[in-house]
């Protein structure tokens, strides 16, 4: 078992991300992960991330506030334990168009290792 206390849990940077202060709780530098990492971002009002894609498929669950989620069909407002998953190469921007911070659950998977 591998434990991480959330007072402990690393902060950590990614490109494209405004307002945002995000924290690794599972693998990564996080600690051992064979197939997924799992990180916990705090949106301020006003804060989230550019229109992007990724090779990695997304999953969030929004843990607490509201987190509008946009992609090239649309987009959705995500409440407390509301879910989505972003495919791979899927373009997606988080928005948190509220006055109260909100925070979200995000896992994804680990690179693959080479064989």
């Amino acid at each position: 078992m591998h434990l991480t206390r959330f007072a402990q849990a690393k902060p950590y940077d990614a490109p494209g991300h405004m307002d945002m202060k995000m924290f690794r709780l599972q693998g990564r530098e996080a600690g051992p992960g064979d197939v997924l990492w799992l990180g916990v971002s705090h949106l301020l009002p006003g804060g989230g991330t550019t229109l992007t894609a990724s090779a990695e498929e997304k999953f969030y669950v929004v843990l607490d506030g509201a987190v509008t989620i946009q992609s090239d069909t649309g987009e959705e407002t995500l409440l407390p334990w509301d879910s989505c998953r972003i495919a791979p190469h899927e373009n997606r921007a988080l928005k948190n168009n509220t006055t109260k911070p909100a925070t979200i659950l995000l896992a994804m998977p680990l690179p693959k290792s080479p064989a």
